[in-house]
């Protein structure tokens, strides 16, 4: 894959996801917890959510309780804007050294998704209006956070099936799980699918390893 041809599905990947978040934030007030999906068909959902987190809605104040949730967010922000380019070097870098196609098509993923929920992180606080309750509108400068402070847009799920765990399990008896709970994005899809293309296929994208 030339750098031509990655910078074009990594510009159609990213088109693709800020079009979704902006429509879902231009158009819907959040999904509180308990209320009806915006589409529901069962094992496929679309939500709005917003992330102020990494994956799963962790935080970064969640593994050192000595900081600020505001001061974790920050970090986090600094955390993908210093990743970025070194995702774009690592891309430019196999590209140049002709390695093998799959590996070129993982990273331009990874990055693609990664630039994607940057752009939520950086600019949304600082262009969107607050979205609990309300549909927001685009007010530069008069947002629900300052630039660095902008939570990720999550709508999609796909609740496949769900039961409830034997009650002699310990821990878990009697409780409900749903499969797959989570709900992303598709910078999310993105990021995910590179990094899987590199686990299942390892031997054909790091041949040299071997």
């Amino acid at each position: 894959m030339s750098l031509k041809k990655s910078i074009l599905l990594l510009t159609i990947i990213l088109i693709i996801d800020q079009v979704s978040k902006v429509y879902i934030k231009l158009n819907f007030p959040l999904t509180l917890y308990g209320q009806a999906a915006l589409v529901d068909w069962g094992w496929f959902k679309i939500l709005f959510v917003e992330n102020k987190g990494m994956a799963w809605g962790a935080k970064i104040n969640d593994f050192i309780p000595f900081i600020s949730e505001r001061t974790g967010k920050l970090m986090l922000t600094s955390f993908r804007i210093f990743a970025v380019p070194i995702i774009f070097y690592w891309l430019y870098d196999s590209i140049k050294k002709s390695e093998s196609k799959l590996l070129t098509l993982s990273i331009t993923l990874i990055l693609a998704g990664a630039i994607g929920n940057l752009i939520d992180s950086v600019f949304y606080g600082y262009l969107f209006t607050e979205s609990y309750l309300n549909v927001a509108i685009l007010s530069p400068g008069n947002g629900y956070d300052s630039l660095f402070f902008g939570n990720v847009v999550d709508m999609l799920q796909f609740p496949l099936f769900d039961w409830y765990w034997p009650s002699w399990i310990p821990f878990v008896g009697g409780n409900h799980f749903t499969f797959f709970d989570p709900v992303f994005n598709l910078a999310d899809t993105s990021i995910s699918t590179g990094i899987g293309i590199m686990i299942v296929f390892y031997k054909r994208v790091f041949p040299q390893n071997l």
